[in-house]
């Protein structure tokens, strides 16, 4: 197939943490909110004049210094995460927000800030640890609720005078639901006996949208989106249509892997990938805004550290319908090495 006239932009803004697009964000005074965790309400960091970045570390080689203060026995990507910091690879972040999905994502967090990696002596600069609901429930709504307030709107209110209020939050959904909308529209086309894209080229613009400002990539994905519309596939069929499903998948070149084995990653199920990360979320005008967010990412999640029946059964459950709508011969499990929740 012919090229994607900006694959390469959005690789490129994949080779770093601290691409171009977040300089440029920072150039024009805004507030960057970092991340580690799927499990944190996205639009609630894209506020007013904040933005939000999902931390990772890419091109990762030695990890000693990280492994010195985490041991070899937590998941590599914690790790790669804390020795990128130790690096001063986040510097360009005003704000740090952990929850406690896994405890080793919390330790890394927690590791962050005794080392002082990422504030630089800056008053303003805070770091956050969520407890996440272990029930999708309406009490496991209250309690994130509470714990986006308290972590999430309150600081970035009192420490950079963000706009936490009912129509900020709703304008942030409505950019947050655009991405997710081009996003979702892409993916269609992977239902295709003779997909007009690769799994590849959709593995990168998914992860593009995480990792930088949302607002600086909107255009170039709409582009994307129309050239993709009229572009012609290959007819070589693939042999097997695959779903791919577990936590952190940064490689690209995992995707490619398997492409080249002749298989066609036709849906994904992954932290920071489409589904469900990049679900529109539903609004009402019944109702506060927050609390909408909030139950959305509660009741949409598939973290396994949701541990009501219904949400382990559940589980299986959306895998499998996601296989039977794009027609997935297979299905791979990937679990990141000494992943507690993803051993379950």
């Amino acid at each position: 197939m012919r090229d994607l006239k900006h694959l390469g932009y959005f690789e490129d803004l994949l080779q770093t943490a601290n691409n171009e697009l977040i300089a440029q964000a920072k150039e024009e005074g805004k507030v960057c909110a970092a991340f580690l965790c799927e499990n944190i309400p996205e639009p609630l960091l894209n506020l007013g004049n904040a933005f939000g970045i999902r931390l990772f570390a890419p091109n990762t080689g030695s990890m000693d210094i990280a492994t010195y203060y985490m041991t070899s026995f937590l998941c590599e990507t914690s790790r790669a995460l804390l020795e990128r910091a130790i690096e001063g690879g986040y510097n360009f972040a005003d704000c740090l927000i952990t929850p406690d999905g896994c405890t080793m994502m919390n330790r890394c967090g927690e590791n962050m800030e005794l080392l002082h990696t990422m504030d630089g002596g800056d008053s303003k600069f805070f770091y956050e640890y969520m407890e996440i609901p272990l029930k999708a429930d309406d009490n496991g709504v209250e309690l994130m609720k509470l714990q986006c307030q308290n972590h999430i709107l309150t600081p970035l209110a009192e420490n950079y005078g963000i706009d936490t209020s009912d129509a900020a939050i709703r304008a942030a959904v409505k950019e947050h639901n655009e991405i997710c909308e081009i996003i979702q529209a892409i993916g269609q086309f992977r239902k295709d006996d003779k997909p007009r894209i690769t799994a590849y080229e959709f593995h990168v613009l998914t992860l593009a949208t995480y990792v930088a400002p949302k607002y600086l990539i909107v255009d170039k994905l709409r582009e994307t989106l129309e050239e993709i519309k009229t572009r012609q596939p290959d007819d070589r069929p693939y042999r097997a249509r695959l779903a791919l499903v577990g936590s952190e998948i940064d490689d690209s070149g995992v995707i490619k892997l398997i492409e080249d084995c002749g298989a066609y990653v036709c849906v994904d199920r992954y932290c920071f990938g489409s589904f469900p990360g990049r679900v529109p979320i539903e609004l009402n005008d019944e109702e506060d805004a927050f609390t909408q967010v909030c139950r959305h990412y509660v009741y949409m999640g598939q973290c396994p550290r949701t541990m009501n029946m219904e949400k382990v059964y559940g589980r299986k459950a959306y895998v499998n319908d996601l296989c039977k709508e794009y027609r997935a011969d297979g299905v791979i499990y990937q679990q990141i090495k000494f992943c507690d929740p993803w051993a379950y």
